[in-house]
């Protein structure tokens, strides 16, 4: 997660999630987003690994960016309740752990998934906490870390000049119409 925090810090920020939203779908990176800088950090803190109360610590006093293994069919197709399926640690996804809890004597995480809301909870999960493996479920306690706030961010810089008005398109001689509509021109038949 670290390498997130360094981009951040390098580029001097980054956009909100409100504007720049997870779609679901592969496509390019708006380059133009990448110059909103809306939000910045100073810097970054890694927790202890493989430690789940260590995790536990930090996440009491803010949301954790964590690694997980989430290409698995379990948990893409998680829907609700603790999550107990088959994963390993084959870090391939990050979340935001933000919380944890405890249902029937079953300890849990809750993670916020970058997937939308119709996934999950709403968009987040309920991962089982304190298991036997030291990497956590699916390697939630191998490579967290938080960002550090000092400084004041950016200032807003407000909304965008309107665009200008096209100019109509030249049809004819004779006539002319909105840009965004299509033309229809007058032909003389016949000559």
């Amino acid at each position: 997660m670290d390498y997130v925090f360094e981009f951040i810090i390098n580029n001097g920020g980054i956009d909100t999630e409100k504007d720049y939203p997870y779609k679901g779908t592969d496509g390019r990176c708006d380059v133009n987003r990448k110059n909103a800088k809306v939000v910045t950090i100073d810097s970054y803190e890694d927790v202890p690994a493989n430690d789940e109360k260590s995790l536990q610590k930090a996440v009491a006093n803010q949301p954790v960016s964590v690694a997980i293994e989430a290409a698995g069919t379990a948990f893409q197709l998680y829907s609700s309740g603790i999550f107990s399926g088959s994963c390993g640690t084959a870090l391939d996804h990050g979340v935001m752990a933000v919380g944890y809890g405890t249902e029937n004597d079953k300890d849990y995480w809750i993670v916020k998934n970058s997937w939308g809301s119709s996934w999950g909870e709403s968009g987040y999960v309920r991962m089982e906490r304190n298991i036997k493996a030291s990497s956590g479920k699916c390697g939630i306690v191998v490579e967290p870390s938080y960002p550090l706030k000092e400084g004041a961010n950016p200032p807003n810089p407000g909304p965008s000049p309107p665009s200008p008005t096209p100019a109509p398109a030249v049809c004819d001689n004779y006539y002319s119409c909105p840009d965004s509509t299509t033309c229809c021109c007058i032909y003389e038949y016949g000559k």
